[in-house]
């Protein structure tokens, strides 16, 4: 009997190798299972084995994270003994082996372990023996965070340290992250973190840890953010510059007009707001003009180039710097208009000029018009050859009493060969202009009534 049950024990191991099971009676599809507290964990169980040909008798217990251990469930196939102070807790899920853990909490974490004794029906004396250990976490949503810091004053720069802190009420395995400005903080040689990151540690203080801090707290089942809070730093004066809308500057030295009053702004990064001295230089020694951040200064007021000093102090952090720059009075004529209005093609004084020429020119058209009349001028140049050419040609004879009168004859000498002359040849005398002598108009008169009766 004994060498057929060994051999009958063989037959099935070689079975189950062949099989897809791989010699396995059950199977527990995850090792650690997470709950969240009030609600439900299922430790579920696969058998893979049918129920009806076996029999089973097992245990569920619970193994604290102290080492204590306790008897959940007893049961077999057909019977079920539940501890009485887990029996509102625990549910065996008949007829598998599968645990239902409800209304969880934290004393629920630890290890629940299985063992489970199979026999089968058509194998005498043969008894499996299976255990299982399924790790059981319950995490506890978190509330709101609240941070702190420390100290709550301004820090100096360079010289104070800020701590900030991060803590919940409730929540379980919290991984802690700081922001500033909503950028994730990473650690450096000034910024160090406790070990699970509730603290934050700036040492030193700077310009650049300044803005706004919150922390970020989560686990599995929740994730939860604080508010803000603002980080104040003393610091500067930083980026000192002496500016001014007026005249021309080359590098440290402003070029202003002569008779221009000009306005130089110092300026400063600083927290606190800078205090602000002016300062002339002249001959190696050195004059405090005004104080505040803006100088006033009158070039008519200027024999020569002048240096001045714009000095910034920080009452806080008993910091200064200084901005020196040279001030010359000169003309910039042109050249300044042409650095001041590089955007215009045209100076305004180049088209006041333009714009008083042509009203003088209007004007002297104008006058010239009411003066000389130049139309009745062209016109009178214009006809008279017209008329000219036109006037039919007279012998001299054509109309007598147009010939009455008194003539006068005058002789020139050597270039007529008569002593006399007709009115026909005198009416061509116009035409000797290269002649050297006089010619007398014909003087013509036309008698009165008693000239006729001699006449007649």
């Amino acid at each position: 009997m004994e060498a057929l049950g060994i051999r009958a024990l063989c037959v099935c191991t070689a079975l189950f190798l062949l099989s897809e099971v791989n010699s396995q009676f059950i199977h527990v599809p995850s090792l650690v299972r997470h709950g969240v507290e009030g609600g439900s964990l299922f430790l579920p169980v696969e058998t893979r084995f049918q129920l009806d040909e076996a029999e089973i008798q097992g245990t569920w217990s619970h193994i604290r994270p102290s080492g204590t251990r306790t008897t959940l469930v007893t049961f077999t196939k057909n019977t079920t003994i539940t501890d009485m102070m887990y029996r509102n807790h625990v549910v065996f899920r008949q007829p598998n082996v599968s645990l239902l853990i409800q209304r969880l909490n934290q004393n629920y974490e630890g290890d629940y372990h299985l063992d489970l004794n199979i026999e089968f029906h058509n194998r005498t004396s043969l008894v499996i023996k299976e255990e299982r250990t399924v790790h059981v976490t319950v995490d506890v949503p978190i509330s709101t965070p609240v941070i702190g810091k420390s100290p709550l004053h301004t820090v100096v720069e360079d010289e104070g340290n800020v701590t900030w802190t991060c803590s919940v009420k409730k929540g379980t395995r919290i991984v802690f992250q700081w922001l500033r400005n909503n950028v994730s903080i990473a650690s450096s040689d000034r910024h160090r973190f406790s070990r699970d990151h509730s603290t934050l540690v700036i040492s030193p203080a700077r310009k650049e840890d300044m803005g706004e801090y919150r922390c970020v707290a989560s686990n599995r089942v929740s994730r939860r953010s604080s508010g803000t809070m603002d980080l104040s730093v003393y610091y500067g004066p930083y980026n000192l510059a002496v500016n001014s809308g007026q005249g021309l500057r080359t590098g440290e030295v402003f070029t202003i007009n002569p008779g221009e009053l000009v306005f130089f702004d110092c300026q400063a990064d600083s927290n606190p707001p800078n205090s602000y001295v002016w300062i002339s230089k002249s001959h190696n020694a050195t004059q405090v003009i005004t104080e505040g951040p803006r100088l006033e200064v009158r070039s008519y007021r200027l024999a020569q180039a002048e240096e001045y000093l714009c000095r910034a102090f920080n009452n806080v952090t008993q910091k200064q710097d200084e901005a020196q720059f040279t001030l010359v009075v000169a003309s910039l004529g042109t050249g300044k208009e042409k650095h001041t209005q590089d955007s215009s093609s045209v100076s305004p004084l180049a088209a006041i000029t333009v714009g008083s020429l042509f009203i003088i020119g209007c004007m002297v058209l104008v006058f010239l018009k009411r003066t000389c009349h130049p139309k009745r001028v062209l016109m009178s140049l214009y006809n008279r050859p017209l008329t000219e050419q036109k006037r039919p040609h007279r012998s001299g004879h054509e109309d007598a009493t147009e010939d009455f009168g008194i003539y006068e004859f005058v002789s020139i000498p050597g270039k007529m060969e008569s002593t006399q002359a007709s009115c026909r040849s005198l009416s061509h005398l116009e035409s000797v202009q290269d002649m050297h002598t006089t010619i007398y108009d014909v003087i013509r008169y036309v008698p009165e009534t008693p000239t006729h009766s001699l006449l007649n």
